[in-house]
């Protein structure tokens, strides 16, 4: 089984939608996955619970609010998305790592998102299992409008800081609608959503090991 955090420090980056479009992105194509929830916030949770259950794929949910619920989960995953909590520090943060094998971290091109990053990695970098280079970090700029002044300071930031963002993902307003309902992008077959899906294929290649065509 493999194990995705997403996390971030800054509230409002994307944690919660780049979590419940992962995990609809695998269960889509036919992956065991489960989604946990570890934000008291329980975005992903009530996401779960507008989720229709028997016309789309299937995504089981744990509630990981509370600290000794963390690794609690069914024996039969693939796949595990996790929504970190935005205060992800002390043993908190190093349990819900120690599950981990690659952390997202979606950044918007603010300056508060961009300073607030500069530090969460910085933090992350204190940690033992991160510094040894056991957890894979992988940057994703989010909710990116195209050739705005925003679009160049986030791309001098990864600049600066050496590393590229795995997938660059546009502000549409698709997800917000059809998140009400329980649904992700990746539940919709209309070549609109296939479109943004295509978004999204270079995170998916960097943490599933699949060959074949995604969608």
């Amino acid at each position: 089984m493999k194990t995705i955090l997403i996390a971030n420090q800054k509230g409002g980056c994307g944690k919660t939608n780049t979590a419940i479009t992962l995990a609809s992105a695998l269960a889509a194509k036919n992956y065991r996955v489960a989604l946990a929830d570890a934000d008291n916030q329980k975005s992903s949770l009530q996401w779960l619970k507008q989720r229709p259950e028997h016309s789309i794929s299937p995504i089981q949910s744990l509630d990981w609010r509370n600290e000794k619920s963390i690794g609690d989960m069914p024996k039969n995953l693939e796949y595990l998305i996790i929504d970190a909590p935005g205060a992800l520090s002390g043993e908190h943060a190093e349990q819900l790592i120690s599950e981990s094998h690659a952390i997202i971290i979606p950044i918007q091109p603010s300056f508060f998102d961009i300073d607030s990053t500069r530090r969460f990695l910085k933090h992350l970098q204190e940690i033992k299992r991160i510094r040894k280079g056991k957890v894979e970090l992988l940057l994703l700029a989010n909710r990116v409008k195209a050739h705005s002044a925003s679009s160049k300071d986030i791309q001098d930031f990864f600049s600066k800081i050496e590393q590229q963002p795995i997938a660059w993902i546009s502000e549409r307003s698709a997800y917000g609608q059809l998140a009400m309902q329980g649904l992700s992008v990746f539940d919709k077959q209309q070549k609109i959503y296939q479109t943004i899906q295509k978004q999204w294929q270079p995170l998916l290649n960097a943490i599933i090991d699949d060959p074949t065509a995604w969608f």
